[in-house]
């Protein structure tokens, strides 16, 4: 299993962690829990995914990843 930590901008209300958490659980593989709070995102990956593909299904939902570590 892999892990990786996402910093994301633009979160204002549980609202929008949810459509967060819900475009990154979308993805194949991916279980992503999102912390409002910390404007956070914890990912945890069945198989290896590019940060490219993940930065692209929070921005489809009008959020930007400003960080992404492992």
């Amino acid at each position: 299993m892999l892990e990786k930590s996402l910093k994301i901008k633009g979160m204002s209300c549980s609202h929008c962690a949810t459509r967060v958490e819900k475009a990154l659980n979308s993805l194949d593989g991916v279980e992503a829990k999102v912390d409002l709070a910390s404007n956070s995102a914890k990912l945890t990956l069945a198989k290896e995914l590019s940060n490219e593909e993940i930065k692209k299904a929070v921005e489809n939902v009008g959020y930007e990843v400003i960080e992404i570590s492992e």
